[in-house]
């Protein structure tokens, strides 16, 4: 019984990632955003265009995941976080090669401050979607809970070459939690 419920579950899974088409392509638009967030001349302009970014990786690629991205993200507004991450993990599942749902996983998990799991995630949605600024940063923010610095340090400077107006700058700042060590005297 147990290893009929278990292939039960496999082919299952195998079937709803079939189901799932496959995201939208919005490369060049991130790209476009990318090139107009980097000559920005406002905080204000900058954070205009971030959402417009955000408008984009939320395009999930049919209304079953739409769904599932919407609901996550509620609850994880209403500090459902259980809830958001069971939304997650059906959206992952459902649609294994869709970014946003990994990097809103991730953003639970760090809330949780479930900072390896969070890093595991961000991984996997930068490797589908390499300029996913915000994931980026989860990235350098996850690696800073963790302690790895000079890791997390690096995952900042990226995400600061691709939109120089993140809030997460001020970690860099000086005296902030990744100020670079200075040298002695």
């Amino acid at each position: 019984m147990k290893l009929a419920f278990a292939v039960f579950l496999a082919v299952s899974a195998v079937q709803a990632t079939a189901d799932c088409p496959v995201a939208p392509d919005h490369i060049s638009g991130i790209d476009s955003l990318i090139a107009q967030a980097q000559d920005a001349s406002t905080e204000q302009e900058a954070r205009g265009i971030s959402g417009q970014m955000w408008q984009l990786w939320t395009d999930a690629p049919d209304a079953r995941s739409q769904t599932l991205l919407d609901r996550g993200m509620s609850m994880r507004e209403a500090w459902d976080l259980a809830g958001a991450l069971a939304e997650f993990d059906a959206l992952v599942a459902y649609c294994p090669e869709y970014a946003e749902g990994y990097n809103q996983r991730a953003f639970v998990n760090y809330l949780q401050q479930d900072f390896g799991a969070a890093l595991i995630d961000l991984d996997r949605a930068i490797a589908l979607s390499p300029n996913h600024v915000a994931a980026l940063s989860g990235r350098a923010l996850s690696l800073l809970g963790l302690k790895r610095m000079d890791e997390a340090r690096a995952a900042l400077n990226h995400a600061l070459e691709l939109n120089p107006w993140l809030s997460e700058r001020a970690l860099l700042a000086p005296g902030g939690l990744l100020d670079p060590p200075g040298e002695d005297i």
